[in-house]
């Protein structure tokens, strides 16, 4: 396997008209990790992904897939990749196995059928229906059948579970999991956010198109706590005040005999800094960020 990451972006710009949609994005996806790539709605997401698959074409800055350049290389980047785009356009009147015959002649029938079936049992889709009969979430189904099949080296998946019911979310999740057990990088975008904390190794937060946050999950939530101090006497405001100045506190709160603080940055040293300042603490508390709560204090910043 190569060493080169699996992608990588550096100052990738995209302009429509006056809209900047991407402000000099700098990505890197290392072979065989979970990515996952979260920002609100209109942030830019699934325009990176576009620019990945050439698709739509960069204004600016650099794009690397699985080390190959998609705009000089397109054929082959999506051979060795697979794509659940967030809106899944389908011919209504093909069945979903001649959906999936079709995407599968696209990549040179590099597809193993029996494979193809197990898919299918496994999300409990049909495969002998038309496509207009399918429901929103069964041709999401379909769409996840085909990101999936020819078991491609990387998978970038937009909201990969929209529009499942929570079986499917599961049969799903499991699938991802088995191809990255595989192999597989996987590279995705998601707005429910509990299922990024369960899987993701890395994470990236993009807002107004700039990539405002890109670490690895575990230590990015090591860096976002808080912290409560539990003192037999009441601290004073000068105390207080000092708090508030020590690098990393986000705020500072008295609650009674104990101080509450936000932390963004090295916990440890906050509570040490904590520790120096005002009296030995009775007791010591910190609770670690959900990703749901990291990802708010971001869009907060803006």
């Amino acid at each position: 396997m190569s060493d080169s990451p699996s992608v990588l972006t550096h100052g990738l710009t995209k302009s429509y008209g006056p809209v900047q949609a991407l402000r000099g994005v700098d990505l890197e996806v290392r072979r065989g990790e979970v990515f996952g790539f979260l920002g609100p709605n209109g942030a830019g997401k699934t325009t990176t992904i576009r620019c990945l698959l050439d698709l739509i074409r960069p204004s600016g800055g650099t794009v690397r897939v699985l080390g190959l350049d998609p705009q000089a290389e397109p054929v082959a980047v999506r051979a060795r990749v697979g794509y659940l785009p967030g809106e899944l356009h389908l011919e209504d009147n093909l069945s979903a196995e001649a959906a999936l015959r079709f995407f599968n002649r696209l990549r040179g029938g590099r597809a193993d059928p029996a494979f193809v079936r197990q898919l299918a049992r496994r999300l409990d889709l049909d495969l002998g229906t038309p496509i207009k009969n399918l429901s929103k979430g069964n041709k999401q189904k379909v769409g996840v059948v085909q990101a999936l099949m020819h078991r491609p080296e990387l998978l970038l998946l937009d909201e990969p579970t929209s529009g499942l019911d929570p079986l499917g979310q599961q049969e799903v999740q499991r699938l991802v999991a088995e191809a990255r057990g595989a192999g597989a990088t996987i590279f995705f975008s998601s707005h429910i956010l509990p299922d990024v904390e369960g899987v993701a190794d890395h994470v990236g937060i993009l807002r107004d198109g700039r990539l405002v946050v890109s670490e690895d999950l575990d230590t990015l939530k090591q860096r976002h706590a808080h912290v409560r101090l539990g003192y037999t006497g009441l601290p004073s405001d000068d105390a207080l005040a000092g708090l508030r100045r020590v690098p990393g506190v986000v705020r500072v709160e008295r609650d009674g005999r104990s101080v509450r603080a936000r932390v963004d940055g090295d916990v440890a040293a906050v509570v040490a800094a904590f520790q120096s300042s005002m009296p030995t603490p009775a007791t010591v508390d910190t609770s670690y960020l959900s990703l749901d709560d990291i990802f708010l204090h971001y869009m907060a910043e803006a």
